[in-house]
């Protein structure tokens, strides 16, 4: 797995405290930003692009992004209660002590992020690529997580409770280091799970 250790990006601008609330976003564009304190509550997007960014308590409650980027960003102490990414690209960024209460994620690319210890319990995310992302310890109690990417990811530590993993890639999660009480999985994923702990699977012997 890659080595994410990496500090916040080198800013050069900063917005600070703005209200931005309800703002169209779409086709901006913002590199090196530092975003400090500022509502991005109930912002539409569509095609933005934002690089080596840094958000520090930023409030993206509500707020919808289609098809924009958020590349080697860091978020720290931000909250994305309900907000919705469709076909968004995350790809090397790193999150610390957010809230994402009912966030939903369809399509795009979140590889290589960085979500240690996350509270992503009842969030929605659906055909999303997080190749070799940093879930270590990341809460999933109640989460949906349908044809999701995770090859090469860090889940050790997960909780995985009561998640729907239907379609998901879990060739990288050790089910001996994970929390997997109540999860749903298909065929494929039992048989998977099943050599992972050792066990071997035959066909059932005939009458």
């Amino acid at each position: 797995m890659a080595d994410r250790a990496r500090g916040a990006p080198s800013t050069e601008t900063t917005v600070r405290a703005e209200d931005w609330d309800g703002r169209d976003l779409t086709d901006e564009r913002h590199e090196r930003v530092e975003f400090v304190d500022v509502d991005l509550t109930e912002t539409v997007s569509r095609g933005a692009f934002f690089s080596g960014c840094a958000f520090r308590g930023v409030r993206f409650n509500a707020s919808e992004h289609t098809n924009s980027a958020f590349t080697n960003c860091t978020f720290t102490r931000c909250s994305f209660f309900d907000a919705t990414f469709t076909g968004c690209k995350l790809v090397g960024s790193a999150f610390d002590s957010c809230t994402y209460g009912l966030l939903k994620v369809s399509g795009g690319d979140w590889s290589f992020a960085t979500m240690p210890r996350a509270d992503l319990g009842g969030s929605v995310l659906t055909g999303v690529r997080m190749r070799e992302a940093d879930l270590t310890g990341a809460r999933f109690g109640g989460a949906t997580l349908h044809r999701v990417d995770l090859s090469g990811a860090s889940l050790q530590r997960a909780d995985l409770t009561g998640c729907d993993l239907r379609g998901s890639d879990l060739s990288a999660l050790d089910p001996l280091t994970a929390e997997l009480k109540g999860a749903v999985i298909d065929p494929g994923q039992a048989m998977l799970i099943a050599t992972a702990l050792g066990l071997e699977v035959r066909p059932e012997l005939s009458a």
